[in-house]
């Protein structure tokens, strides 16, 4: 999501293998099989070699103060980890970010066009309740609906899904979507186009369900603890916002028997070096991120603690395309040549993150970019030519480009801003004034365009280029730099419909050329998400390319 804060987020360490299993060409297949049980692997590699703490509960830092706890009202990285935990969708990821068995236990295609998810019958709701597949067909239709306005309702658009579009758009009513239970076990989706990945797509937050019953009866009021009621493996015990918000385990929950936790705390600490404090003190388990400044010092004293690992996020900065001068190409080429990337990421950061001059990580599944010019340029010469694109649309050292660079309170945010803005004066005379705004703020604030570049970041929804991609289509509600080009949106559609994996590789090449061409936004780097965590956490999934942690699945070692 942006999704975090990032919406979330940042990071690539080179060297690591980190793509998901792709989708096979052709429409496959009669029943997936589906993974081994977390409890049988675990068996496997680690059985009398574990032991557990008397005491299982974790405490993490989690960035911002949350929007909310409700799937289709959310579209950050903080958010997500609190809802993975919260409630669960009809799939979820293992540690190697493979797709495995949520809420469905196994599920079926002939065409990639027609999907039926077979529930569990143990799955129940935080209130002893069974969960049915009433309560996903409820929950899709609730996100696509206009009058929920979720600001993620674009991602079952980009499903296909039968009619998502048009109730989006207010033409159709929510009950025409493509989803219905056919019994209280069995959930049929069905889509216009074949998309091979429609499964990884399912794990998605916005895909999660919600109890009908609660959410008629309490409104936008059924996110408090005290009438919160969800599917997955913990609960909502507790919220103090802007302190904490504390999870207990759900009695009801259908693998509670191999979950070790008993207590999960959330605590928004938008702060850097007070997470850092915080952890080598010994109040937090693992940190939402790190120090940029303090990173030489921790890996030299705190080895064991350091973790830094490959993810599927971009960083990058948009350009408000539809306020002047940002509606100008040259203008726009002019701010993102002149930032050195090399000078951030090895310098300002200098954890493994890598320069990027694509939207897309190279580190995606089937994703085949070819550099752009501007990428094979030396920073001199990107200079030099961002120098006379800016001249030649008519701004020089008597008419010096201003404009404000808006980016979400976080001290590792500002110090880059601090650091882009210099290059930008330096270079071009060019004077960012830095506005920065709490969370919510921010996030409204750049929905309703009320800016000239801003701060954003993205992390992949699903391992496929398109989850980056389709965030520049013209119907994509999360297109904040409103970015609007019939050509790219034909390319990205050709792709979406495309069952051939070899042609949607070229289509997603052919769209980041048209994103170098246009530059409606400035890509800055490639993610690597560093952290300090815990040696006692056992579980964490390292090998997650979409970081997707699950907090059923880590445990605290014994001493």
């Amino acid at each position: 999501m942006y999704k975090n804060n990032i919406t979330r987020a940042l990071l690539l360490s080179a060297g690591l293998s980190l793509a998901l299993s792709g989708c096979g060409d052709e429409p496959k297949q009669a029943k997936t099989t589906p993974a081994p049980k977390k409890e049988e692997t675990q068996a496997t590699a680690e059985s009398g070699e574990i032991k557990y703490a008397a005491v299982q509960e974790l405490v993490r830092g989690n960035g911002s103060e949350i929007a909310s706890v409700d799937p289709h009202k959310t579209e950050g990285v903080p958010e997500s980890h609190v809802i993975r935990d919260l409630l669960e969708g009809l799939v979820n990821q293992d540690a190697d970010g493979n797709t495995i068995p949520g809420v469905a236990e196994s599920w079926e295609t002939e065409d990639n066009r027609t999907f039926t998810f077979h529930l569990r019958k143990d799955a129940k709701w935080s209130n002893g309740d069974p969960v049915t597949a009433h309560d996903f067909e409820y929950s899709f239709k609730r996100a696509v609906d206009p009058n929920t306005a979720s600001p993620y309702s674009w991602y079952f658009e980009m499903t296909t899904m039968e009619n998502a579009a048009d109730i989006i758009a207010g033409k159709k009513d929510k009950e025409t979507l493509g989803v219905k239970a056919l019994d209280d076990y069995t959930l049929e989706v069905k889509l216009e186009s074949a998309v091979p990945y429609f499964v990884k797509m399912a794990g998605h937050t916005t895909m999660k369900p919600v109890n009908k019953t609660v959410v008629e009866k309490y409104g936008d009021t059924w996110t408090k603890p005290e009438h919160f009621v969800g599917n997955g493996a913990f609960v909502l015990d507790n919220w103090v916002v802007n302190e904490r918000i504390e999870l207990k385990q759900n009695p009801y929950y259908w693998d509670k028997a191999n979950t070790k936790l008993t207590k999960v705390t959330y605590l928004p600490i938008e702060n850097q070096v007070s997470e850092m404090n915080r952890f080598l003190s010994g109040e937090i388990d693992f940190t939402f991120e790190l120090p940029n400044e303090h990173f030489k010092r921790l890996q030299k004293e705190h080895p064991e603690s350091l973790s830094i690992v490959g993810n599927l996020c971009s960083y990058y900065y948009g350009f408000n395309n539809k306020r002047a001068p940002f509606d100008d190409v040259r203008v726009r080429k002019a701010l993102s040549y002149a930032i050195d990337r090399d000078v951030i990421t090895k310098a300002l950061l200098g954890q493994g993150q890598k320069p990027a001059y694509f939207l897309t990580p190279e580190i995606t599944a089937n994703f085949e970019p070819e550099m752009p010019a501007y990428g094979k340029m030396t920073q001199e010469e990107r200079n030099s030519e961002a120098k006379r694109l800016l001249e030649e649309a008519g701004f020089n050292d008597t008419n010096p480009l201003k404009f404000t660079l808006l980016y979400n309170t976080n001290e590792n945010h500002k110090k880059l801003a601090v650091a882009i803005a210099s290059m930008w004066k330096k270079t071009l005379g060019a004077e960012a004034v830095l506005e920065n705004q709490e969370w919510k703020t921010y996030l409204d604030t750049r929905r309703q365009g009320n800016f000239d570049v801003t701060r954003a970041g993205w992390c992949g929804d699903y391992n496929e280029a398109s989850s980056f991609l389709s965030l520049m289509q013209s119907n994509n509600s999360s297109n904040d730099p409103k970015y609007y080009s019939d050509e790219y949106d034909a390319v990205m559609q050709k792709a979406l419909e495309s069952t051939s994996e070899e042609e949607r590789t070229k289509l997603y090449a052919e769209a980041e050329k048209l994103l170098a061409r246009d530059m409606p936004i400035a890509p800055i780097y490639q993610y690597v998400k560093s952290r300090l965590l815990n040696p006692r956490v056992g579980g964490f999934p390292s090998n997650n390319a979409e970081e997707k942690v699950f907090s059923k699945d880590l445990y605290i070692k014994a001493e």
